[in-house]
């Protein structure tokens, strides 16, 4: 009886012990029974999470996939967790302030930055995110109070005056504008947005400056479509219309599924009565953007003028499809009755 009663005892002991070994060391049981994404990459990270359960990085890591597969609810759990084992992280803080302002939640995004600056209130590279947050905000003032202590710190720094620069651009203050992005490339001339913004600037004003603005940002960075974009807008805008198509041809050299190189290639070819070759641009936009309401239209006007009306019908009904209320597409179908 008594040996009955110890082997009983030994039993429960060994499945007691079992239990709490189960429980302490997750890797077998929970890795079998976490939930899949169906991205491999992801669900590796869950797996190496159920066996280290206890390291942020890992935690940071599949956060920052599931922002750039817009999985915002799991991203900002996983920095949450990031957080509560490493809460001073300024790049877990970062990233978490991107995924709320992306997730259109401006207050926790600039609760995060200012418990960043908080936490570091002399990190330059914080003060301009927070700077930039409240800019795109609209916190013009609270911005340029940033701006200035950022310039308290360090007080050439390129990134400060361009942020300050567009804090008046936004503001309408352009002559203020130009001075602070003039300032900037003095300090930084690799600084190519603010090269772009003063060739917008003095493109405003109708100055002549503006051309050699642009050629600047386009030689700073040869392969940036944005300064590409913004050189060949200004071309067009100047009558330039061959250079313009140039530049465009370079876009589209370096991302040939650029769909707004292609469409304004389309336009301009419409402008010089190249019918063909506008159509075969819109053609292009409408196959790397299939939802580019305006080339369906646009493409649609040519069809209508070379007398095609049946596929220019289809192309102002697409247009329509997208967005019903695109008033030029429903004029031009009225038309055609």
């Amino acid at each position: 009886m008594y040996r009955f009663f110890l082997l009983t005892i030994i039993a429960f002991s060994l499945f007691f012990t079992a239990c709490q070994n189960s429980s302490n060391n997750p890797s077998s049981e929970q890795a079998a029974n976490l939930p899949t994404t169906g991205n491999p990459a992801i669900d590796g990270l869950s797996v190496a999470i159920s066996q280290t359960p206890n390291d942020p990085t890992l935690y940071v890591k599949r956060a920052d996939m599931f922002y750039q597969n817009e999985g915002y609810d799991e991203a900002i759990a996983d920095l949450q967790k990031a957080l509560s084992i490493d809460s001073t992280n300024v790049d877990y803080l970062h990233l978490l302030a991107d995924v709320y302002l992306d997730y259109y939640k401006s207050y926790e995004a600039m609760s995060t930055m200012l418990k960043a600056a908080t936490l570091y209130p002399q990190r330059i590279p914080t003060l301009l995110k927070l700077a930039e947050f409240q800019l795109i905000l609209k916190q013009y003032d609270r911005s340029i109070n940033t701006v200035n202590e950022i310039l308290k710190l360090e007080q050439l720094n390129a990134e400060a005056y361009f942020m300050l620069g567009m804090n008046f651009k936004e503001q309408g203050n352009n002559d203020k504008a130009i001075g602070a992005f003039q300032t900037a490339v003095e300090n930084n001339p690799d600084l190519v947005d603010a090269w772009i913004n003063l060739g917008q600037l003095h493109a405003a004003k109708g100055s002549n400056l503006a051309k050699v603005y642009f050629e600047n940002a386009v030689s700073v960075a040869p392969q940036n479509i944005t300064a590409l974009h913004a050189q060949a807008e200004f071309l067009h805008f100047s009558n330039e219309r061959q250079a313009a198509i140039e530049t465009y041809k370079k876009i589209n050299s370096i991302d040939p599924d650029y769909s707004e190189s292609l469409f304004n290639t389309g336009i301009i070819y419409l402008e010089m009565d190249s019918l063909a070759k506008a159509k075969t641009h819109f053609n292009m936009a409408v196959e790397t953007s299939p939802t580019y309401i305006i080339a369906y239209y646009y493409r649609g006007l040519i069809e209508e003028m070379q007398g095609n009306i049946i596929a220019a019908k289809a192309d102002y009904q697409n247009a329509l499809n997208f967005n019903p209320e695109f008033v030029r597409a429903k004029e031009a179908l009225e038309r055609l009755k």
